[in-house]
């Protein structure tokens, strides 16, 4: 069954904060392309584009994800819920 992009981060969401993680949804209005949830728990972070089944960040993200990922951070682009929950295994 193919969901929307919101339905998969909302179960992904309940299953990290299940799970003991505080999620925080990113909006920066100054900086479009920022990936949609910020995770964290114990010194760690984890940062995920949500996007529906098969697509693909906008040029705008992806150049986004690389900033980020210049810093060193990982960003997950997530299409499936249980791509999402293993994450935070």
């Amino acid at each position: 069954m193919l969901h929307r992009e919101s339905y998969i981060e909302r179960k992904v969401t309940d299953h990290a904060t299940a799970n003991g993680w505080r999620s925080y949804k990113w909006s920066s209005p100054n900086n479009r392309g920022v990936p949609d949830r910020l995770y964290f728990k114990a010194k760690k972070v984890i940062i995920i584009e949500f996007k529906a089944p098969g697509k693909r960040p906008t040029k705008l993200q992806l150049a986004t994800h690389r900033k980020l990922e210049d810093q060193g951070f990982n960003v997950h682009v997530i299409d499936d819920i249980e791509a999402g929950k293993r994450l935070f295994a």
